[in-house]
């Protein structure tokens, strides 16, 4: 059969046949695009993800760039050196004070007991021997657990022992932030490549701060329970590993259930690990926790002054991170117990002045709830809550009147009363007032029920001596008078009270105490202690200087004007030889910074410190060697290396010497030679000041002389700057001698049968009372007065006020001396001659003849004074002008026309005496 061809029209069975056939071709053309849509938007993720994972990448990278671009370095670590306290030391080794930012006692990683390093790691970082700085597995299960405990409370954290050590001592930052935790870790992960795991361990158990102001595992052990870290036992050392979480949450004094608690924690953690059996952690858990107190050292007892004006030095010399935190080791020249007898000495002198021109001052409070019939359980209580006033001595105690007719009062006995403290303790005792003190209150005021006063218990005995804190204070400074090592220095009543330290801070005019000095420059001069000068009125201008006793003795030898402190001698001494002399003789000596030429300066119108006096005063009895007071004998750093030692004297060896005689430097120079004694003594200190050099003189025979047959023995060499001949010194000795013997200073001599000499020492209207004197070996000073300048009262010169102060405090430092004589030097002769007052003993230089005076205008020692000569041109036109300036160069402007010059004769005064106007006294 044969078919008919499609004709196309519609209908036709080609068309249907052409219809069914082309629809599954329709349907393949629809599907392609599906597919190409979805490889489309394949593509389209991939490159999506890739430019994401590209971005997130690039991010992160400059996210760590930026992290670890200021990261500090960890090199540093490798000579790791914790900022440890320094100590410092008197001169029997005792330790008087510790000076320190953060009190540290560095324990090296052999010394720490394998105990404690357990406990730490028992507690804060179980895997420490096997991670690389940071825990993976810590970090997850906190970071859970920080999920599940909801929002406001602090993470928990999962910091590695290498972490802490980071964030201590490299980041310093404790801030909650991924930034510092991925700072640390990174930190951390350095700090593993560099250092050893013990290193490490070594840094974090001393860098720790554990409370109650301990830093690091060594104060911890002394702060917590009072004693060395290898006497910890196994509780403690728990103790100890439980307190870095929280020290002051875990403090066993103020919540002693929770430290006892994470204690017990930490010695579970130990069993755990096999640092302890479980055993043995029984039996620690089973332990109590008693702390007990730990006294930090110092300062001691009385050492205050000393001890704050060695820290004063130390921070002028290193500044206050070496000072504070370097570990100096300081060796000081204190004599502990003539620095208490001192202070026991002045504090007695003061009562004393005291309780002689001050009536009583009235009690410290009124307590209005006490009266008499008051029971003990309600006065004690009272007394509890009051807190000790400044100034109260330790051995005094705050009592309360209970009955004012017979002085029954009422205290707390037994313990140690702590200032500022909100409660006090102590038993309660009674007693009663002693008669005196009684009738001494009753002079001026009448004592009421509920009257808060001091007393101070007497021994083996009911009564009690009533106190008070008296408003003069004083000054004592004792020193070797040969080295310049300062024994003890008191700077006032109570350091406590005020730390204003009045020997060494204090400015006060030192009056007749300068006297010596003028007397000094006239021994050099060659003036003979026989001299005499006209003791008689005498005029500068409108000043009209005159006596303390107001009479004349007409022609005076020198040693009977300096042993009895006549003042119109001295002003006309100093006239003669000039006072800018005497100027450069104070200043050179160490006892003025600078001085005024003005004729009152002489009589000691000047200001100077005890301390300075004191080192003036030995350059005397050192033979006019200067010697500058020290308070510290060397200086050690943290490996006891010295790196400070006082100039001046040193020990070499007798062969260094005696190879070359002729090659001894001149005094005052320095060698760069190693010191053969001390070889590791620091050389060309930048922050020393050397003193000038003085002329070439030969050694004293003391500072070179070597023990016979013993060549290889160390000698004593003295660098030291000369200020004034031995001969000089020699003189002043022995006139100043006469002055304890028969003079001013008879009242500070009493009892002493060593040799001594001294000076009294009395400034214009009583304000300051002095007395230095010295033994061949010791120096003392003695100043009493008030903070703001007031008279001490008529007649209370230095004899009669810090005489007495001095006998007593030479006769502790005498004990256990040997009885040492001056030492005449060659060139003098000691003559015994009558000075027209009386028989004396001098020393006289070849040439001069004892007892005679010769004219010193025929020998040529004497010239025409000038107003340059007298100093009268900058001389105070009135007493009141030389009061307010005379301390000052320039002060006041006299008219020269106005000074009568030497051998006028002058108008005397009226008998009154005229204007004392004077800088000393007597």
């Amino acid at each position: 059969m044969t078919s008919t061809p499609s004709s196309g029209e519609p209908g036709s069975s080609s068309s249907k046949t052409d219809g069914s056939a082309a629809s599954p071709r329709q349907g393949m053309a629809w599907r392609r695009p599906r597919f190409r849509q979805w490889r489309g938007l394949l593509g389209t993720v991939a490159a999506v993800a890739l430019v994401g994972t590209t971005g997130a990448a690039v991010f992160v990278w400059n996210q760590y760039e930026g992290l670890v671009a200021d990261l500090p370095t960890v090199e540093g670590l490798r000579t790791y050196q914790p900022p440890v306290m320094s100590r410092l030391y008197a001169s029997d080794d005792r330790l008087i004070a510790e000076l320190a930012d953060e009190r540290r006692v560095f324990v090296p990683y052999s010394a720490i007991p394998d105990r404690v390093k357990n406990a730490f790691i028992a507690a804060e970082d179980q895997k420490f021997w096997s991670h690389n700085g940071v825990d993976p597995m810590a970090i997850a299960r906190a970071g859970l657990t920080d999920l599940t405990r909801g929002k406001g409370r602090r993470p928990i954290g999962a910091s590695t022992i290498t972490q802490q050590v980071a964030r201590v001592m490299l980041l310093g930052s404790n801030a909650v932030s991924m930034k510092r935790k991925a700072k640390e870790a990174f930190l951390a992960m350095r700090i593993e490549q560099v250092l050893p795991k013990e290193k490490i361990l070594e840094i974090y158990l001393n860098e720790i701060y554990l409370g109650s102001g301990a830093y690091g595992i060594g104060a911890a052990a002394q702060t917590y329970f009072n004693k060395p870290l290898d006497q910890l036992d196994d509780a403690e050392a728990a103790f100890l590993g439980a307190l870095p979480k929280s020290p002051t949450n875990y403090n066993p004094v103020r919540f002693p259930d929770a430290a006892r608690g994470r204690r017990n924690w930490v010695l579970e953690r130990m069993a755990e690990t096999g640092a302890l059996t479980h055993e043995a952690a029984r039996a620690a858990e089973a332990e109590p926790l008693i702390p007990h107190n730990f006294v930090r050292p110092g300062p001691a007892p009385g050492s205050e002054w000393f001890a704050e004006e060695v820290r004063r030095q130390l921070l002028e010399k290193y500044g206050q991170d070496m000072t504070m935190q370097g570990g100096l080791d300081v060796h000081t020249s204190l004599d502990p117990a003539l620095q208490l007898a001192a202070q026991t000495v002045l504090r007695q002198g003061l009562m004393a002045y005291d309780r002689a021109h001050g009536g009583w001052r009235g009690p410290v409070r009124h307590l209005q709830a006490i009266n008499a019939s008051s029971s003990q359980e309600d006065w004690a209580a009272a007394l509890k809550a009051e807190a000790a006033p400044p100034g109260m001595l330790d051995q005094w105690r705050l009592a309360v009147v209970l009955d004012p007719v017979h002085g029954r009062v009422g205290w707390l006995e037994g313990a140690v009363v702590r200032r500022g403290a909100s409660m006090q303790g102590g038993t309660p005792q009674t007693g009663e007032i002693q008669e005196r003190d009684l009738a001494w209150v009753r002079r001026f005021r009448s004592l009421k029920a509920g009257d808060l006063v001091m007393v101070e218990p007497q021994a083996q005995s009911s009564r009690v001596a009533l106190m008070q804190v008296p408003h003069v204070e004083g000054a004592v400074v004792t020193m070797n008078a040969r080295t310049g090592r300062v024994l003890a220095l008191v700077g006032g009543w109570s350091f406590q009270m005020s730390q204003f330290d009045r020997a060494t801070q204090a400015l006060r005019q030192p009056g007749s105490s300068f006297k010596p000095f003028v007397y000094l420059q006239a021994m050099e001069q060659g003036i003979s202690p026989s001299q005499s000068f006209s003791d008689s009125p005498v005029s500068y201008g409108a000043w009209h200087p005159n006596n303390y006793e107001k009479d004349f003795w007409g022609p005076t030898s020198l040693h009977d004007a300096l042993r009895e402190s006549r003042n119109l001698v001295t002003i006309r001494l100093a006239a003669h030889i000039g006072i800018k002399n005497v100027a450069d003789m104070a200043t050179r000596i160490g006892l003025v910074d600078s001085m005024p030429h003005v004729l009152p300066a002489a009589l000691g119108a000047v200001e100077t410190t005890v301390l300075k006096e004191a080192g003036a005063y030995a350059s005397i009895a050192a033979g006019g060697r200067k010697v500058t007071p020290t308070l510290i004998d060397d200086v050690q750093d943290r490996e006891g290396h010295v790196i400070w030692r006082p100039e001046g004297i040193s020990l070499i060896a007798a062969s260094a010497q005696g190879a070359d005689a002729k090659a001894t430097p001149p005094a005052g120079a320095s060698s760069t030679e190693a010191d053969a004694v001390f070889p590791d003594a620091p050389k060309g200190q930048a922050d020393a000041k050397t003193p000038a050099a003085a002329p070439a003189q030969a050694p004293d025979k003391a500072t070179q002389a070597a023990l016979p047959g013993q060549g290889d023995l160390p000698e004593l060499q003295d660098n030291r700057p000369r200020v004034a001949s031995e001969q000089s010194a020699f003189q002043i000795t022995t006139m100043l001698q006469d002055v304890i013997r028969r003079g001013t200073g008879v009242e500070a001599g009493k009892g002493i049968d060593y040799p001594v000499a001294g000076k009294t020492g009395t400034s214009q209207n009583f304000n300051d009372a002095w007395f230095a004197g010295y033994s061949p070996d010791l120096v003392t000073v003695v100043w009493i007065g008030f903070d703001t300048p007031e008279s001490l009262g008529k007649n209370e010169t230095g004899g009669a006020i810090a005489g007495p102060i001095w006998n007593k405090v030479m006769k502790v430092a005498f004990e256990g001396h040997p009885k040492l004589d001056f030492a005449a030097p060659e060139g003098v002769t000691l003559v015994r001659y009558d000075t027209g007052r009386g028989v004396a003993v001098d020393a006289f230089k070849p040439g001069q003849i004892p007892g005679v005076s010769v004219s010193l205008a025929d020998n040529g020692a004497s010239h025409e004074l000038t107003a340059a000569d007298t100093g009268a041109e900058n001389m105070p036109t009135s007493e009141n002008d030389m009061d307010a300036g005379s301390g000052q160069p320039g002060a006041g402007s006299g008219n020269p026309s106005q000074v009568a010059a030497p051998g006028t004769p002058k108008a005397p005064p009226a008998a009154s005496g005229g204007d004392i106007g004077m800088g000393g006294l007597y």
